[in-house]
C-alpha cells in the first residue's frame, strides 16, 4: 500500500504553526528593539552567497555544516548560510568605511546538514549580536552583558555562562614547540578531557617538564573563580602570552561581575570552542537541566582580513527557537484579545472595523456562507450594534 507522504518535512527542519510563530514574532521584536537600544544596527545578509565568501575566517570550521549547490548562471560554486558571522564580518569590512567601532545585530534563518547543539535542530533562527573595531576587555563585556539581557528579555532563567580563553592553550603550545598535528592531537583529547591520553601523549613527548606540567594541569583547570588564582600558581613560568591571556580573562570577569553581580561563572581553561578561529575570550551559556549549550561567542580579531579589512570583533550568538523554548514568560506575548465582526454591508461597520485596527486590536471578519461564530474563531469579543453604533462587547 502507497501512502502519501508529501506532507512530512526533512528531518531536522521545523515549521511554526500560527501559536508558536507568534511567540517567535514577539520575541523578535523585543529583541531587536533592544539591541536599538544598545546602539547595534540591524543588517540582514542575503541567505546564500559565494561559497568562499562564507567559508572565510570562522567559516573554515563550517564546511561540512553547508549546503552547497552550483549557480546556473556563472556555474561558481554557492553556499546556504550556516552562520551568519562570517557574512556580517564582510559587511562591516566592505560596507563601512569609517574607522569607529561598529555595532551590528542580525536575526536570521541559518540551514545545516546536520543537527547542532542548538535543539537538534537544522533550521535555527540565529539572532547575535557584534561589535567591530574594539580591541579591549570593554567590547567583550558589553557582548557578555548584552547576551546576558538577551536571555532576561526572553525570560530564559538559571542561566550559567562557561567562559575560557584560547591564548592560554596556544602560548603553552607554542612554548612546547608541537607541531601542528601535535597540537590538534592534544587539543583534541583536551575537549574530551581524556587526562589518561593527555598523560601518555605527555609522557611520550620531548616537551621540557615545566611545560608538560602545565600543559597536563590545563584539563583539570576548570570551576569557580579560585580556578584562576590557581591558574596564575601552575603557569608561573609560562611565557608572556599565556599570563596575558590568564590576566585578560581575569579581568573580563571582574568587570562583567561588577557590571552584573548576579552572574553565575564557570572557568574552563580547557574548553577551547571555536579554537581555529577564535583569538581571544571564549564563552558558552547553558541553562540548569538543559544539557547543550544555549549560545555561545567570543572574540575573533581579523575576521574581516579576507574582505580588505582587518578588524578587531566580539560577538556573540543564539538560537530564537531555543529560547521560545526555554522561556518561563513567553506566553504573555500574545495574550491580547482578538474580536469577531459579524458578515454585514454597512459602511459603519466597515469603518468601525478600520478604527479598531488602526489602534492596534485584532479583528475577524466574518466570511459569506460561514456557518461558525466568535468562539469557533477562537474570538474572546464581538462587534454588536447598538442603538446605530457597532460596540465591542465580550462574546
Amino acid at each position: 500500500m502507497v501512502t502519501n507522504e508529501r506532507w512530512l518535512l526533512p528531518q531536522g527542519i521545523e515549521e511554526s504553526l500560527p501559536a508558536e510563530a507568534a511567540k517567535l514574532e514577539g520575541l523578535r521584536r523585543k529583541l531587536l528593539d533592544m539591541y536599538a537600544s544598545w546602539g547595534y544596527q540591524l543588517v540582514m545578509p542575503p541567505f546564500i552567497e559565494y561559497l568562499e565568501s562564507l567559508l572565510t575566517g570562522t567559516g573554515h570550521d563550517l564546511d561540512l555544516q553547508t549546503f552547497k549547490l552550483i549557480d546556473q548562471l556563472n556555474g561558481r560554486s554557492l553556499g546556504v548560510r550556516a552562520d551568519m558571522t562570517p557574512q556580517v564580518a564582510r559587511i562591516d569590512a566592505h560596507q563601512f568605511k569609517k574607522d569607529i567601532p561598529n555595532r551590528l545585530c542580525y536575526i536570521g534563518t541559518v540551514l545545516h546538514t546536520r543537527p547542532d547543539g542548538f535543539g537538534g535542530s537544522r533550521s535555527p533562527l540565529q539572532v547575535g549580536a557584534e561589535i567591530y573595531g574594539h580591541a579591549g576587555v570593554e567590547s567583550d563585556v558589553e557582548v557578555l552583558c548584552l547576551m546576558l539581557e538577551t536571555f532576561n528579555t526572553a525570560g530564559v532563567e538559571n542561566v550559567f555562562v562557561d567562559i575560557g580563553h584560547v591564548g592560554i592553550f596556544r602560548g603553552l603550545a607554542r612554548q612546547a614547540e608541537l607541531d601542528k598535528d601535535a597540537e590538534a592531537r592534544l587539543f583534541e583529547m583536551l575537549q574530551r578531557k581524556a587526562i589518561p591520553e593527555i598523560e601518555q601523549f605527555l609522557a611520550e613527548s620531548a616537551i621540557k617538564e615545566d611545560v608538560k606540567q602545565m600543559l597536563r594541569a590545563l584539563a583539570d583547570l576548570h570551576g569557580d573563580t579560585s580556578v584562576l588564582t590557581k591558574a596564575e600558581q601552575v603557569f608561573s613560568k609560562a611565557d608572556t602570552s599565556v599570563k596575558d591571556a590568564l590576566s585578560y580573562l581575569v579581568s573580563t570577569a571582574d568587570k562583567l561581575q561588577q557590571r552584573m553581580d548576579n552572574v553565575r561563572l564557570h572557568f574552563d581553561l580547557a574548553e577551547l570552542r571555536g579554537y581555529h578561529y577564535q583569538t581571544g575570550i571564549v564563552f558558552a551559556a547553558f541553562v540548569a537541566g538543559h544539557g547543550q549549550e544555549i549560545a555561545r561567542g567570543g572574540r575573533y580579531d581579523d575576521i574581516g582580513k579576507v574582505f580588505g579589512r582587518a578588524r578587531p570583533a566580539t560577538g556573540f550568538s543564539t538560537d530564537l527557537k531555543s529560547l521560545v523554548d526555554l522561556s518561563t514568560s513567553i506566553h504573555q506575548i500574545n495574550s491580547s484579545s482578538v474580536i469577531y465582526a459579524p458578515l454585514s454591508d454597512d459602511n459603519s461597520l466597515r469603518m468601525a472595523v478600520t478604527e479598531l485596527r488602526a489602534k492596534g486590536k485584532k479583528v475577524i471578519e466574518a466570511l459569506p456562507g460561514q456557518t461558525t461564530g466568535a468562539a469557533e474563531m477562537n474570538c474572546d469579543q464581538i462587534l454588536v450594534q447598538r442603538d446605530g453604533q457597532w460596540l465591542v462587547e465580550k462574546a
